[in-house]
């Protein structure tokens, strides 16, 4: 008798959207505080008006983040295996005790800060940025361990990671200031030296994200073959329109000729490269996420 087995698998992805948000949030936290920090951790009295406005939005979107990454994994109530059965060589183990230390920190630093002792101020400033470097950069470490993975798998993600949140930070800062500024101010007047100053910060930073990228894709063109399939993915495949047109062109190309070129550096172009930015940057999150798994494992 002959015998014919036939298996339907179906491709399932580990990560997904809530995922890219969650990634996304904790860059925009991170990014927010270290730029709390300029003033209060290392001198730079230009950007102290900012540090408050910092402090209270990396801790209020670190609060936010976990909520997506609880959605996501299915079963939020044992959440707390993560704290008990340890796996010192997996990043998920050392992000969760990080996911814990951050805000706590971020509430010590902000109660300080509002209580105006600078000098405590300065030293859980200080402490506070390697947890904030530590909480996003761990996500980029959990991509590039993916070695199957050819998007993810290089070791510039974590790097690229922190950039991206930087920029993406920024963005958010100047928008905040600006609506802070206008609405909930006594004198409902904009700083806008602060704002252009923020924008020529934001356009140095966006040079180097897209270096980061570019170096990436260059490594990945000319490698292997599953890495040429994922830069054929995102250069010409399903994620093309989504990398060149809305992350890189109107998310990064576009914002840094609206803060570089002087004829355009205005308040109006600043708001404007800022919103760009902002959407920018959760694309590339959504494109590295989604993006990496859409080849399927052969």
């Amino acid at each position: 008798m002959d015998t014919q087995i036939l298996y339907n698998i179906f491709h399932q992805d580990a990560f997904g959207l809530n995922i890219a948000i969650y990634f996304y949030l904790t860059g925009l936290s991170a990014g927010s505080f270290i730029l709390s920090t300029l003033a209060y951790s290392f001198g730079m009295d230009q950007y102290k008006s900012i540090g408050k406005v910092g402090v209270v939005l990396a801790t209020v979107l670190l609060v936010i983040a976990p909520f997506f990454l609880l959605i996501h994994i299915g079963m939020p109530h044992r959440a707390w295996h993560l704290f008990v059965y340890l796996n010192m060589a997996s990043p998920i183990t050392w992000g969760s005790f990080l996911l814990v230390l951050y805000p706590i920190n971020c509430i010590i630093y902000g109660y300080f800060m509002f209580k105006g002792h600078i000098k405590l101020t300065r030293i859980f400033g200080l402490i506070g940025i390697p947890l904030a470097i530590s909480v996003h950069g761990y996500t980029g470490f959990i991509l590039a361990f993916g070695k199957a993975r050819a998007l993810w798998n290089t070791a510039i993600m974590p790097i690229l990671f922190l950039a991206s949140a930087i920029v993406s930070g920024i963005a958010l800062m100047i928008l905040v200031c600006i609506i802070k500024d206008r609405f909930f101010s006594k004198e409902k007047k904009i700083n806008q030296e602060l704002i252009l100053n923020l924008g020529k910060l934001l356009a140095w930073m966006i040079v180097f994200d897209l270096f980061l990228v570019g170096s990436d894709l260059i490594v990945l063109a000319i490698s292997h073959s599953d890495a040429q399939a994922a830069a054929h993915l995102i250069l010409s495949g399903k994620f093309s329109i989504l990398f060149l047109l809305v992350e890189n062109l109107l998310g990064k190309i576009l914002p840094f000729i609206l803060l570089a070129v002087p004829g355009f550096r205005r308040l109006t172009t600043v708001i404007i490269a800022s919103i760009l930015v902002i959407f920018g940057i959760f694309f590339m999150r959504y494109i590295v996420v989604v993006g990496g798994e859409f080849l399927p494992l052969l």
